[in-house]
């Protein structure tokens, strides 16, 4: 069977490729193209734990069979290319966006605001100049694009589901940042102000562990991806 499989952020580093077409035999399950992979790639191994796999932009567990035609990604920890244009999912009056243009709050709040909203809570992540005293000269942000935005959807969702809350935004943005800029806004309008506040909150740090996302942090002397960890109830490949 012939299955595309993509790699992100560190471990695009490891194997020197984003993505491979490659045969596979009949009956073979994701576990079978991982292992695969850390026979050629023993650092792939080491890393089995904090991996997670994606079969055609859903996660999904190691024994799950593959089928011809595939895509499959393997996903280091999330730590919270595209065209120009922002990709973007557009529902009930909800708004999530990927892009690598400055992110517009204000343009985005003005979509979600109907008049009936009594408060509207934005946290913006912005880059900072150091990590642990170390200083910091850029950011860069990639991710697995058509996911990141399916599961910000999903995220969103389930956010007005479970709040009162009237609409949800969330904007992340792609490519190179400089200190000060805004990587991330979450943007959530209720009638009132603490289901606002919750649901914001909610929603950011959902995003940081479940959203395909990852970045890699330069300094003046060296570069790094930054390592987070995925929500425990995401299987790890190994």
């Amino acid at each position: 069977m012939r299955a595309r499989v993509l790699f992100f952020g560190m471990l695009r580093d490891i194997v020197g490729m984003s993505r491979e077409e490659a045969e596979f035999p009949e009956g073979a399950d994701l576990h079978t193209v991982f292992a695969s992979y850390t026979a050629r790639f023993p650092r792939f191994g080491e890393l089995a734990r904090s991996i997670v796999v994606a079969r055609n932009q859903e996660f999904a567990d190691p024994a799950t069979k593959l089928a011809e035609g595939d895509e499959v990604a393997f996903l280091p920890p999330v730590s919270g290319g595209c065209d120009t244009g922002p990709m973007e999912i557009c529902e009930a009056g909800n708004y999530f966006a990927l892009t690598r243009h400055p992110i517009d709050v204000r343009g985005v709040i003005a979509r979600l605001l109907t008049g009936a909203e009594g408060a509207v809570v934005t946290f913006e992540g912005t880059v900072r100049n150091h990590t642990k005293g170390r200083p910091t000269r850029c950011l860069d942000y990639e991710c697995y694009e058509p996911m990141a935005l399916k599961t910000m959807a999903q995220i969103g969702r389930e956010l007005v589901a479970a709040h009162q809350v009237e609409r949800v935004a969330m904007v992340h943005r792609l490519g190179r940042l400089l200190i000060g800029e805004t990587s991330v806004a979450v943007m959530v309008t209720a009638p009132h102000r603490r289901a606002a506040f919750e649901a914001a909150l909610e929603g950011i740090d959902r995003l940081k562990k479940v959203v395909p996302i990852w970045k890699k942090e330069h300094f003046v002397d060296g570069e790094v991806w930054v390592e987070g960890e995925w929500d425990e109830k995401i299987p790890s490949a190994g």
